[in-house]
């Protein structure tokens, strides 16, 4: 029997507390002993805490002391909205932890698929950490990218919807602490895979072994809401030569089954014999097994029927399964209910060879084949390719930009051609690449979100002209807003104080939420506030369809009229955007 020597350090370190607590309670009451229990209280919280998981010193980032004093906000930028039609999808600048605070407002439960690329954490300048690389000598190197990575993921559980999954890309440096940490966030249960991607086939010059694997952590928000992952592939038709009444179809695999394991004497069901004329292609059978004659020789662990002379008479061959030279059992894969069934369905083909006629099953064309994908990814999914965003830039912009390949894939396999796809490390902007590319194959609806700070211009110089471009040349249906995170001060003051400067924020969260754009669309309005509504309803647009109305704005009946007779949606803001500031 094992001893749980950690249990039992606990409970006599946990004794020792009690006989101090009660020592100090029949001492004289004051201050000082009031604020000792409070710290004793503490150490027993700590030693009763979870053990099991990972442990890691806790770190904190500069944007964690703004966003202590400051609430984030968005801006537009209007003068980088691109109107091309499709789905409305934005891109926000900003320091990704606070953009992850405002999505929650807008976003909780409603994304579809998550994909992030964070950084490596190799130690060689890929992570910055406060404005600083973390370097290999870095004692709390791993801790500062746990507690960087910890903040941002509890945020993404939250936005995933009830099918929704997230996908993680990272190397073996990281991939097992970033495991135990998914694990502890979105329930070890709700784990799907580590799917190993053969990203770098000529090797990382690592020392002592070269590297070609990377890794994709597979999370669901509710694995038992999810259906299998993979894509449906569409078949060849010229690798189906042959035809009939049925349609296009190939040969395929042989109806008979035999191993050691494949014991007709105890399935004797299975074998059964079939008899076929060769000259009219005409198939009897026989069902009734309990008035029919058995050769059972027992030595080999075979049952098989007695040849039916009436139909040998009539010109019909017996065909049964065989005896291999290795003495294995031949048998039936088909119960013979299913194979007269699918016989009538002119599902075999009969073909005559050396030892007698074989069986075999016509591989008929479907227009597409389910495929659920597998663990291991090759060179031609995951692979590095740099050469389509050279094109679009006319020289190197990024070291290692993700594989548009392997973003579609990954994309593709969810099965939803309808998702909303965060990407709050976007990088080169692949992933919003891959969704427009993916709707203009397959006339999809999906659209994406990008995070992404502006280090080295890198958002509006690389991100956002990557999208610009790519809709450009190839004319997608598609539409993008850039939003900057903004930050307005909060403590010491009071709600009121700051309530206005927050109202001028309200409609990028509003276009965000719904997808939708005011500027210059006569078909859409925003009415945040009562003299707002009356200056509205003087002059409404003939094109007006939707007003949004803000939460707190009531509109008088002869408004409410006029909204109904010109058959306007009024749809009301919600209050919780910033309902937590309001004490």
């Amino acid at each position: 029997m094992s001893t749980n020597v950690s249990k039992e350090k606990r409970e006599k370190l946990l004794a020792k507390i009690k006989s101090i607590k009660t020592f100090i309670a029949t001492a004289p009451q004051d201050e000082n002993t009031a604020q000792l229990l409070s710290y004793i209280a503490d150490l027993e919280k700590e030693i009763k805490g979870k053990k099991y998981g990972l442990v890691f010193e806790e770190h904190r980032e500069a944007i964690d002391e703004i966003l202590e004093t400051h609430t984030p906000v968005l801006s537009e930028d209007k003068n980088l909205f691109i109107d091309n039609g499709g789905q409305m999808n934005f891109l926000i600048e900003g320091d990704n932890l606070a953009s992850l605070q405002l999505l929650e407002k807008t976003h909780k439960g409603k994304i579809d698929l998550i994909y992030i690329d964070p950084p490596y954490n190799t130690g060689r300048k890929d992570f910055v950490y406060d404005d600083r690389f973390v370097d290999i000598n870095d004692t709390f190197r791993h801790s500062k990218w746990l507690s960087f990575m910890d903040e941002r993921l509890k945020f993404a559980s939250l936005l995933l919807s009830k099918k929704g999954l997230i996908m993680i890309s990272i190397d073996d440096r990281e991939l097992f602490n970033l495991k135990i940490l998914c694990d502890s966030i979105f329930d070890e249960q709700n784990f799907i895979s580590c799917i190993s991607c053969h990203a770098n086939p000529g090797g990382d010059k690592s020392d002592y072994i070269e590297g070609t694997l990377q890794y994709l952590l597979v999370y669901a928000k509710a694995k038992n809401q999810i259906n299998d992952l993979g894509i449906y592939e569409r078949l060849d038709s010229d690798k189906y030569p042959l035809l009939d009444d049925k349609g296009y179809f190939r040969k395929g695999g042989q109806l008979e089954k035999w191993g050691n394991d494949d014991t007709t004497h105890t399935h004797p069901n299975l074998a059964y014999s079939i008899y076929y004329n060769p000259n009219t292609g005409d198939v009897k059978h026989l069902f009734d097994y309990n008035q029919m004659e058995i050769n059972c020789d027992r030595s080999l662990n075979i049952v098989y029927q007695m040849p039916n002379k009436e139909f040998l008479d009539q010109g019909y061959v017996c065909i049964r399964p065989r005896i291999t030279n290795a003495g294995e059992n031949g048998r039936w894969r088909l119960e013979p209910e299913t194979f007269y069934k699918r016989l009538i369905n002119n599902d075999f083909i009969f073909t005559k060879t050396k030892e007698g006629y074989k069986i075999y099953e016509k591989d008929r064309l479907k227009e597409r084949k389910f495929v659920k994908t597998k663990n291991f990814w090759g060179g031609d999914i995951a692979k590095q390719e740099s050469k389509e965003l050279l094109s679009l830039f006319k020289g190197k912009v990024f070291d290692y930009p993700k594989p548009i390949s392997l973003m579609q894939y990954i994309i593709n396999i969810i099965q939803n051609n309808t998702a909303t796809i965060l990407d709050f490390f976007a990088g080169s902007g692949t992933t919003g690449h891959a969704v427009m590319k993916l709707n203009a194959e397959d006339g999809g609806n999906r659209k994406f979100i990008l995070c992404t700070n502006n280090e080295n211009n890198i958002c509006r110089d690389v991100t956002y002209e990557r999208i610009k471009r790519v809709i450009d040349k190839e004319n997608y249906s598609a539409s993008l807003k850039y939003f900057k995170v903004d930050f307005v001060p909060i403590s010491d003051k009071l709600y009121y104080e700051y309530a206005d400067e927050l109202l001028k924020h309200i409609r990028e969260l509003v276009e965000l939420e719904n997808g939708v754009n005011f500027n210059g669309n006569a078909e859409i309005a925003i009415v945040l506030t009562e003299q707002e509504l009356d200056e509205f309803t003087v002059n409404v647009p003939n094109e007006c369809k939707v007003i949004y109305l803000g939460h707190d704005v009531l509109p008088s009946e002869a408004q409410e009229s006029l909204f109904k007779a010109r058959g306007i949606a009024v749809n009301i803001i919600p209050d919780y955007y910033y309902r937590e500031l309001e004490g």
